[in-house]
């Protein structure tokens, strides 16, 4: 079984204005929302082996509470800052395991999720894409579509 899991940061703090974008850090939305939203996915039976994030602030902080919530390693990964959707998708290929969480940003994430869900899909700030194959590889993915596809918001 092959589990891939996209989540866009949650919501970032935009108050000082001087901040570099890679630096800036959730807000208080944001705080609430991780972990609310990890807890959510996990009841649903989700649970990576690892989880991959952007080295933005923003996605560090989120991925953090979703470590926290899973009790996994949470691996930073300069590519995943701004990535387009194929970087997302290698990223989480190459993690060496079944199960994998990638934290990062849009529009690579929106895009990513309306490609493999064969849909259009607006990834909100702190949403959760889980696509599921029963069968098959990490070159299977984007191939073929998933056996399952569920979306969790804030």
């Amino acid at each position: 079984m092959i589990q891939l899991i996209l989540a866009r940061h949650a919501k970032s703090d935009w108050a000082d204005e001087g901040l570099d974008d890679h630096d800036r850090p959730l807000n208080d939305r944001g705080r609430r929302d991780a972990p609310a939203v990890a807890r959510t996915v996990q009841r649903a039976g989700v649970r990576p082996a690892v989880i991959l994030s952007s080295t933005a602030l923003r996605a560090r902080q989120t991925a953090e509470a979703f470590g926290k919530t899973f009790e996994v390693e949470v691996v930073e990964r300069p590519e995943l800052y701004l990535a387009a959707p194929d970087a997302l998708l290698d990223a989480a290929r190459t993690s060496g395991v079944d199960e994998v969480m990638v934290v990062a940003h849009d529009p690579g994430m929106s895009s990513l999720v309306s490609r493999l869900a064969g849909r259009d899909e607006r990834m909100v700030t702190c949403a959760v894409a889980v696509f599921t194959w029963h069968e098959g590889t990490w070159d299977d993915v984007g191939a073929m579509p998933p056996d399952d596809f569920d979306l969790y918001t804030p």
